[in-house]
């Protein structure tokens, strides 16, 4: 394989796993960010956001 064409590959591989990883990044952040914030609202419903349905 030409090495020109190998690097570049191999550079636009990175960036497409680098650059799809930001989305859900932002949306993780942003529902623990929400989290935080409805529990110092209201403390007495910190079981309620905190839970986790595995089902």
């Amino acid at each position: 394989m030409n090495p020109l064409v190998f690097g570049a590959f191999v550079i636009a591989t990175g960036l497409a796993v680098g650059l799809s990883l930001i989305g859900p990044g932002v949306g993780q952040g942003t529902i623990a960010g929400q989290a935080i914030e409805g529990i110092t609202r209201q403390p007495e419903a910190k079981g309620k956001i905190q839970v986790t349905n595995s089902k």
